[in-house]
């Protein structure tokens, strides 16, 4: 069994390596590599042997799902989402709405069932998170404004998947579509992700900090692999799949200060596993059914493309971006990919998918990720087109509609009343999970005790017990939440304020009521719930004293600082030392126009403002650099500056520079020789009046003349027949030749 495992597992790496050297010296996504390396790995494959056991490489494949899920997860934080704003979650709804309705009419079509179509939309409505970010690279696109916005739209997508697992799930086990059960799965969905995500939150970004002098790369991986793999059990346990846990995992650890490390340490595990699972789905290819569904193949191929290009336009068109935007964000999401993978592998698990849509969804996803690149080439002269031949009128429409958006977005008082209104409902939510959280804990763990224990007072215990762990949340649900009195009261004057707040707190004092009288009827009547629920919350509101104000207002402060963690350690909003001025921590990226300069050259405190008070490099900390201190790639400096100072020297400081699409490789670079022939332009000049190291952008290491080798030939006159020894590249040689 061991063997067989160790051997399956070797044979299929061994060939994933050598088809994907070929793919990258074709020049063409991996991915792809690895799905051609699984199907010549397959049964399918005659001329090659095929592995001995395919649960083994299912074994791995599993693996492959968790830390694939898990690394998406490190990508998707809560801070990203709610940077992205409605823009990217309008467009990826739209987008997954409109793909998931197209694949199920067209499941019908093709003749599917319901609960198989209703998996064909899922798996046509996600594209490509890997496909895309390399299309972009290769093209050299990352830093286009249309680019920012894709990325935002593929990081609520991956949220939109997870659920979406759930819910197919849902409807596979119960062979039905109800709205009722449904909705229930939604919501259990919801309940058990964000009482996993507040106490992921609250314990773990704390946890790591206390332990940050123990944590090398090595103990790091530990940890982290664990925390994915336990959470990806837990869930389990609670009734969902192993890769909801993972993502959870890794949505938890992207908002901490240690995401960019975890990141780093974990990417060989990842590259290892994703590999076999995407082998996996390579050995599902089958050529007969293949040639047998070529037109269903070509037909979703083409509403996959057609569909994310009308979709991701149109979606981009309502949150109002230009035309010009919205179109080249539509072609750059024309292709599926990873999740297409995941839900098919899901239903095949569940033994609802029909094995024959396996194969066909991997011929599409193949097809459409080799059309990528082009599609996105193709943004530009489309946009060219639709700009002469459009309407006049519609074109007016689409600007003025653009420009009320813009206008509504800029609204200062709206903008401070959505704040208000959000700080209010994510406050309500959280705190009545957790309280709807221990309410269930109490009855179905607590309860059962208590009335083997002592029967005659189980009831009045255990309303007690549960109204005591449940008081400081139903306190903390009554508070206000804190105002940035710099922001929203600066724009609302207190009589504007003053009625949206009477009606929250007067709602929040009725909904701290409704869960005392409900804890309270559980155990006896409505009646006795009403009457004892009233008098409970006065004793709660008598309660709330200055100092318990205090603790609880400190409770919450802990929970936002561990959920934006991260970027509060970059912009040092969390460092407050005098008046407007904070204490940040900024990594030295690859593009930082500073790298190299010593501090008085850069000039960084003339321009921006700032203070750099430290530098640590490595293991060493620079304490108070001095003038004559540079800054390196990878140096993380302590700066002190106001909030606006900060935020505008730190996308300066942390930029990485974006290297050519089609720029010399490493490889390149090699130790040569050039003879100088009769025509030579250096003949009679010695190097350093020709000025080669510049002109030519060579390195001379030696000369040689007829045997004899000359180490510093700088100044010496360059005849016919000399050898020049230098290092660069064939073009370098060719031009000095």
């Amino acid at each position: 069994m061991i063997e067989s495992l160790i051997s399956d597992l070797a044979f299929i790496l061994l060939l994933g390596a050598v088809v994907t050297l070929v793919f990258k010296w074709i020049k063409q996504p991996v991915v792809l590599g690895y799905i051609v390396a699984g199907f010549l790995a397959s049964p399918n494959f005659k001329p090659l042997p095929s592995v001995t056991t395919e649960e083994n490489i299912e074994f791995w494949a599993q693996i492959g799902i968790v830390v694939l899920l898990f690394s998406l997860g490190l990508e998707f934080s809560f801070k990203k989402l709610l940077n992205t704003g409605g823009s990217a979650v309008v467009t990826a709804l739209v987008i997954v709405a409109g793909m998931m309705g197209t694949g199920f009419a067209i499941g019908h079509l093709l003749g599917f069932t319901t609960i198989n179509s209703l998996f064909l939309g899922g798996m046509l409505s996600m594209s490509s998170t890997t496909i895309i970010i390399k299309a972009f690279t290769d093209l050299n696109l990352r830093q286009k404004k249309f680019a920012s916005l894709v990325f935002a739209v593929l990081i609520v997508e991956d949220l939109f998947a997870v659920v979406m697992m759930v819910v197919l799930s849902s409807i596979a086990i119960n062979n039905s579509v109800e709205g009722g059960e449904m909705l229930m799965s939604v919501s259990k969905l919801a309940f058990f992700l964000i009482i996993w995500f507040l106490v992921g939150v609250f314990i773990l970004p704390s946890a790591l900090n206390r332990s940050r002098r123990f944590l090398n790369d090595e103990t790091l991986l530990v940890v982290s692999m664990g925390l994915c793999l336990g959470m990806a059990v837990f869930s389990v346990f609670c009734g969902f799949s192993l890769a909801l846990g993972a993502f959870v995992m890794g949505s938890i650890l992207a908002g901490t200060s240690y995401a960019e490390r975890i990141e780093h340490v974990t990417m060989p595990v990842k590259d290892l596993f994703g590999s076999v699972f995407f082998i996996s789905v390579g050995m599902m290819v089958q050529p007969d059914i293949i040639v047998q569904y070529w037109w269903p193949i070509l037909l979703l191929s083409v509403v996959i493309i057609v569909g994310m290009i009308v979709f991701g336009t149109f979606g981009m068109l309502v949150t109002g971006q230009t035309l010009k935007v919205a179109i080249q964000s539509g072609f750059s999401l024309t292709q599926i990919g990873e999740f297409a993978f995941i839900i098919a592998t899901l239903g095949m698990s569940l033994g609802v998918l029909n094995p024959e849509i396996y194969p066909i969804v991997v011929a599409v996803s193949v097809i459409t990720t080799f059309t990528t690149p082009y599609f996105i080439r193709m943004a530009d002269p489309f946009y060219n087109f639709v700009e002469q031949h459009l309407p006049e009128r519609m074109r007016f429409l689409i600007d003025r509609y653009r420009h009320e958006v813009k206008e509504n977005d800029n609204n200062t008082t709206r903008r401070a009343y959505m704040a208000i209104l959000r700080r209010y409902l994510w406050r309500i939510l959280m705190y009545s999970i957790i309280l709807i959280a221990i309410s269930m804990v109490c009855h179905n763990y607590m309860m059962p005790r208590l009335d083997a224990w002592i029967p005659s007072w189980s009831r009045m215990a255990g309303a007690i017990i549960t109204l005591v762990f449940m008081a400081p949340f139903l306190l903390a649900l009554c508070l206000p939440p804190q105002m940035d009195r710099g922001n929203e009261k600066a724009r609302l004057t207190a009589h504007q304020l003053r009625i949206p707040r009477i009606i929250m707190m007067v709602f929040r004092l009725l909904l701290a009521l409704a869960f005392i009288v409900h804890e309270l009827s559980r155990y006896y009547s409505l009646k006795v719930g009403l009457l004892v629920g009233i008098g409970c919350l006065i004793l709660l509101l008598l309660m709330l004293s200055k100092k318990l104000n205090l603790q609880l207002r400190h409770i919450e402060d802990k929970f936002l600082n561990n959920l934006n963690e991260r970027e509060l350690r970059r912009s040092g909003k969390n460092n407050n030392l005098v008046s407007d001025l904070h204490l940040a921590h900024i990594h030295v990226g690859y593009g930082c126009p500073f790298v190299g300069e010593r501090l008085v050259n850069s000039k960084i405190r003339e321009r921006y403002g700032i203070s750099i008070v430290m530098i640590q490099r490595g293991s060493n900390l620079i304490v108070v650099p001095t003038a004559d201190t540079r800054i390196f790639p990878g140096d993380i400096i302590g700066v002190i500056g106001t909030d606006e100072q900060i935020s505008a020297v730190l996308p300066v400081i942390d930029s990485e520079s974006e290297s050519p699409a089609h720029g010399p490789e490493l490889t390149d670079f090699k130790l040569t020789n050039v003879v100088l022939t009769e025509n030579s332009p250096l003949l009679g000049q010695t190097l350093a009046s020709a000025d080669v190291r510049r002109r030519y952008l060579t390195h001379v290491v030696t000369l040689e003349r007829y045997g004899e080798f000359f180490d510093h030939p700088a100044n010496i006159p360059l005849l016919p027949g000399d050898r020049l020894w230098i290092v660069g590249t064939p073009a370098m040689a060719a031009k000095l030749r």
